[in-house]
């Protein structure tokens, strides 16, 4: 077993953006990284391996909260963890269950000790601690796991937000001491991510940042933006946290974003991202391509017998029609639902993979520009 590592393979001379790779021991990850979130175990609407071989994803994400209610540590442990479970042998990052915090703020309790939650499934009550966080992501087996931690609101007053970020500061602590009383279940190392806290405020960010940095962890993670602030605010903090946290490590903006917001964010720095944007949006019949976006519904595309997007080289985007996609919506025919999905989470990959490609050749910053300009058209 050996600790995640990350190698510099290029800067940008234009900007922030630079390419990477994460060496992890279930393979590794060439950054910048978009990770379809598979919250329960499954990306919905995609296979294993459609997500491996067609979309070509390198790491996905699973959530601890999710996951522990349903199907449970007990489950996760006979089944050997997680990647045994599903059937994917190439990295799996497990979100720690803070962002619930946020997410279920009327079903949730917070205190000193942890979050006491609500079950969304059969309100049943469940206390989690840094500690219990902790042990269920030892159970599930993620190659990143993520520190447990509150993501406050926007807008949040000054003193709760610093509030809140101590508190995260003290759980992180907690954090650490318990993966050090621990050690992995399935012979493969778990690398421990903070998280930076600290609302829309440049000291509290500032603090948050050298304390996560303090803690020389394997990566670090900018959380607590795109919930609700601007994307001038979003973009702001992701370049002051970039600005502050180690350059050799990578840098995770979680839950970010539209095709434009990630290439913002990779010219300022950022080297991991994850959303659930391009499955639920495709879902609602909404699809990323690289010429614009394209609403499946319209009646436009009725007899439209294009490709999806022939800009992708991948089989469903070049297989299927734009007027046959449209009757499946219209007709609500489950394959639809699929193949949506599998377009945008093809799109998501191949544009971060061409970043990567077009900061390697030193072009990036002329290409984003444009292509920031693409993927806000509506087709």
């Amino acid at each position: 077993m050996a600790s995640l590592s990350f190698q510099l393979q290029q800067a940008d001379t234009g900007s922030s953006a630079r390419a990477g790779m994460i060496t992890t021991d279930h393979g590794p990850v060439q950054t910048p990284i978009f990770m379809p979130v598979g919250t329960a175990g499954s990306v919905k609407a995609v296979t294993q391996p459609q997500l491996k071989n067609e979309i070509n994803a390198q790491i996905i994400l699973g959530n601890t909260y999710h996951l522990y209610l349903r199907p449970g540590t007990a489950v996760m442990e006979a089944a050997d963890g997680l990647h045994n479970f599903t059937g994917w042998d190439r990295p799996i990052l497990t979100d720690s269950g803070g962002y619930q915090v946020f997410s279920l703020a009327a079903n949730r309790k917070l205190t000193e000790e942890g979050a006491l939650f609500q079950s969304h499934i059969d309100g049943s009550r469940h206390l989690f601690t840094p500690e219990f966080v902790m042990d269920i992501q030892r159970s599930i087996g993620a190659d990143v796991i993520m520190a447990f931690d509150e993501c406050p609101p926007y807008p949040s007053e000054y003193a709760y937000a610093k509030k809140s970020m101590d508190l995260t500061h003290r759980w992180l602590d907690r954090c650490f001491k318990r993966m050090d009383e621990t050690t992995p279940k399935y012979h493969h190392t778990q690398n421990l991510f903070p998280i930076v806290q600290g609302s829309t405020y440049k000291d509290l960010r500032t603090a948050s940042c050298e304390y996560v940095s303090s803690k020389n962890a394997t990566g670090n993670a900018i959380g607590g933006l795109s919930v609700g602030e601007t994307e001038e605010l979003m973009y702001e903090f992701t370049a002051l946290c970039c600005e502050h946290l180690p350059a050799d490590k990578p840098r995770y903006l979680m839950g970010v974003g539209t095709p434009w917001n990630i290439l913002e964010c990779i010219s300022l720095g950022v080297d991991m991202f994850d959303c659930v944007m391009p499955t639920r949006n495709g879902r609602n019949g909404m699809l990323f391509t690289t010429k614009g976006v394209i609403n499946i519904k319209n009646k436009k595309w009725a007899t439209d017998f294009s490709p999806i997007d022939d800009g992708l080289a991948t089989e469903t985007s070049n297989y299927y029609s734009k007027s046959y996609l449209r009757h499946l919506f219209v007709s609500n025919e489950i394959l639809g639902l699929q193949i949506a999905s599998i377009q945008n989470l093809s799109f998501y990959l191949w544009l971060v993979t061409e970043a990567r490609k077009q900061i390697m050749q030193g072009n990036f910053s002329s290409w984003k520009n444009e292509m920031a300009i693409v993927t806000r058209q509506r087709l």
